[in-house]
C-alpha cells in the first residue's frame, strides 16, 4: 500500500525494496536514453569523421592496429560513459521519483525539438532565398560569380550556409521555451498562399516554393510526434483503452511504448544509419538535393528529419515508460491532460 505525506511518496509495505525497485527502473530508462545519443554521437564519427567503429573490435573481423584500435575503444567507450553515468547519476538521486525523471526526459526531448524547429525555419528562409537569387540570376551581380557558382552546389551550400544556421539555432533553443508547432504551421499556410497568389494572380512559380512547403510540411509532422505523445493526443485504435482505471491504462502504456514504441524507434535508426549506403546517411553524406532544377537544397535534411523523429519519440517513450509504471503504481502527482491537447 502507497501512501503521500508532505509531498513525499514512500510505501507502506517496504520502503527499500521500493526505492530499490525505483532506481532500477529509473537506471533502465536513463540508460535508453544514453543509447540513443551514444549511436547517434558514434554514427557521427563514423561516417562524417571515418572511425572504424565498434564492430571492428568483434571476434568475426580482424582486430584493428594502431589508432584505428584506440578509435575504436573510444567508440566503445561512448556507450560505456552513457550507461555508467545514467547508473551514477540515479544512485546520486535516489530521492527522486519516476514522474520526477520523465519530467527531465521530457525536457530534453523539448529542447531537441526547440533546436529542430529553429533550424528549419532559419535554413528554410535563408534556401529560399538564395535559390529564388539564383533563379532570377541575381546570384552573381550581388555576391560575384565564383560565390555564385559555389552556392550552385550542394555540398557548399550544406555545410557553409545551412551548417552556421544549425549553430545559432542550439542558442535560440536554448533562450527559449516555446515549441513553435503554430508558428510553423503558420509558415506553412503563408508559404502555400504565396504559392497560390504567385501562380493565379502573377503568373509566377519556382521550383523552391514547393520545396519549402514540403520542407516545413514534414518538418511539423515529424517534430510534433513527441509533444504530441507526451499531451497523450495520438490517435488510439483500441476503443476499449477509455474505459480502463488508471493502473491498467498504465499498464498498457508501459509494455505498448516497449514493445511497439522504442521497437519501432531503434528500426528506424538501425535500417536507416546502419552503413553509408541506409536510407538516411546515404541522404545525408551526398547532401542529396531534389531534381527539380532551381529548387531548394535542403532534400537530404528532410531524410534527416527522420533521425530526429527517432531520436526524440525514443527518448519520449522512455519517459512515457517512466510515467505509465508511476500511474500502474499509483503514485502521486499525475499529470492532468487537457482534453484540448488529445486529438
Amino acid at each position: 500500500m502507497s501512501t503521500a505525506t508532505d509531498g513525499a511518496y514512500t510505501d507502506a509495505m517496504g520502503g527499500d525494496a521500493f526505492r530499490s525497485g525505483t532506481a532500477a527502473i529509473r537506471t533502465l530508462g536513463w540508460i535508453s536514453v544514453a543509447l540513443s545519443f551514444a549511436y547517434i554521437i558514434n554514427n557521427f564519427l563514423c561516417f562524417w569523421q571515418d572511425w572504424p567503429g565498434i564492430l571492428v573490435l568483434l571476434p568475426t573481423s580482424p582486430l584493428p592496429e594502431g589508432m584505428n584500435l584506440v578509435l575504436a575503444l573510444l567508440q566503445v567507450g561512448i556507450y560505456l560513459a552513457g550507461i555508467v553515468i545514467a547508473i551514477v547519476g540515479v544512485q546520486r538521486s535516489l530521492s527522486r521519483n519516476l514522474r520526477a525523471d520523465a519530467m527531465t526526459m521530457a525536457s530534453v526531448t523539448n529542447y531537441i525539438v526547440r533546436f529542430a524547429f529553429w533550424s528549419v525555419l532559419l535554413i528554410g528562409l535563408l534556401d529560399a532565398a538564395i535559390s529564388f537569387l539564383r533563379v532570377e540570376a541575381l546570384l552573381g551581380p550581388l555576391f560575384g560569380d565564383q560565390l555564385a557558382t559555389e552556392l550552385g552546389r550542394s555540398r557548399f551550400r550544406g555545410p557553409y550556409v545551412h551548417a552556421p544556421m544549425l549553430l545559432i539555432s542550439l542558442v535560440i533553443a536554448a533562450r527559449t521555451k516555446s515549441l513553435g508547432f503554430h508558428w510553423l504551421a503558420l509558415l506553412v499556410v503563408i508559404a502555400e498562399l504565396t504559392i497560390v497568389l504567385s501562380r493565379f494572380v502573377f503568373s509566377y512559380e519556382q521550383a523552391f516554393q514547393g520545396d519549402l512547403v514540403r520542407f516545413w510540411y514534414g518538418a511539423l509532422f515529424l517534430f510534433a510526434s513527441a509533444y504530441t505523445l507526451f499531451e497523450d493526443g495520438h490517435v488510439r485504435v483500441d476503443v476499449l483503452y477509455a474505459g480502463f482505471n488508471e493502473r491498467t491504462k498504465g499498464l498498457i502504456n508501459t509494455v505498448g511504448s516497449i514493445v511497439l514504441g522504442l521497437t519501432l524507434c531503434w528500426t528506424i535508426l538501425i535500417f536507416g544509419m546502419w552503413n553509408q549506403s541506409s536510407i538516411i546517411n546515404s541522404a545525408l553524406l551526398a547532401y542529396e538535393v531534389s531534381q527539380s532544377g532551381f529548387g531548394m537544397y535542403v532534400k537530404y535534411w528532410m531524410a534527416g528529419f527522420l533521425a530526429i523523429f527517432a531520436l526524440t519519440m525514443s527518448i519520449q517513450f522512455s519517459s512515457f515508460v517512466l510515467e505509465s509504471i508511476a500511474n500502474y503504481r499509483g503514485e502521486p502527482g499525475a499529470r492532468e491532460v487537457e482534453p484540448s491537447s488529445a486529438a
